[in-house]
């Protein structure tokens, strides 16, 4: 019977880079990438709070979590385990205990595309948890799996080693070498936003951009 592939995990993310990113919303990250980055359908089932950490992605059949387990045995504190189960949600991957696993030993969060259980516990933590939905019924422990290869996440490609962050308006992940660019002009934006924020309750809100965007239309 096929096994477990193992990879090594890729070299953490400095961690003050991390603790930067944690502190900017997604939505404005995302911006910095042209807004097409990101994944789609994954739901937050923790009580609001920021995620940001190295990826350690985990390949599995929908429904199993064997390679979830050993996927723990990589993970190293501030890493986000990040899990392909190919959007199945006619088992549950994990629930209360893995998640309350996953946060004791430190990681920074946990992605599935598959679903979870014991939402009325896992929604009064601030560990974070994103899936695709619920289900009661529990995982499978067969196999196989991978873990440390490329997946996709709702449409978004994660590699091992990317940074991935999400906060209550969902998830992205990118290249770490992209880090500082990322932050640099989602600082910038963050101002520019608070300056057009103050002047709509000033009363002053400048709209006259949407002037020069229709002009633009091509229809």
């Amino acid at each position: 019977m096929p096994g477990i592939e193992k990879n090594p995990s890729a070299p953490q993310v400095d961690a003050a880079i991390i603790a930067q990113l944690r502190d900017i919303a997604v939505a404005l990250l995302s911006d910095q990438l042209h807004r097409n980055c990101g994944s789609v359908g994954l739901i937050p089932y923790h009580r609001p709070a920021p995620m940001a950490g190295t990826a350690v992605t985990v390949k599995t059949r929908g429904g199993d979590n064997l390679a979830i387990l050993r996927a723990f045995d990589f993970c190293r504190p501030g890493d986000v385990m990040v899990v392909d189960a190919g959007g199945d949600i006619s088992n549950a991957l994990v629930g209360g205990i893995i998640t309350l696993g996953a946060a004791k030993a430190g990681h920074a969060g946990m992605v599935l595309d598959g679903a979870i259980r014991d939402v009325a516990e896992i929604r009064e933590r601030e560990f974070p948890v994103y899936a695709r939905g619920i289900n009661h019924r529990g995982p499978y422990k067969d196999g196989p799996g991978e873990i440390n290869v490329p997946v996709t996440i709702g449409g978004m490609v994660v590699k091992p080693g990317d940074i991935i962050v999400g906060d209550q308006d969902g998830l992205l992940a990118f290249d770490p070498s992209l880090a500082a660019t990322v932050i640099a002009g989602a600082l910038k934006q963050r101002d520019a936003e608070e300056a057009t924020i103050k002047s709509i309750l000033e009363g002053r809100w400048d709209r006259s951009a949407a002037d020069r965007l229709e002009a633009r239309c091509l229809n």
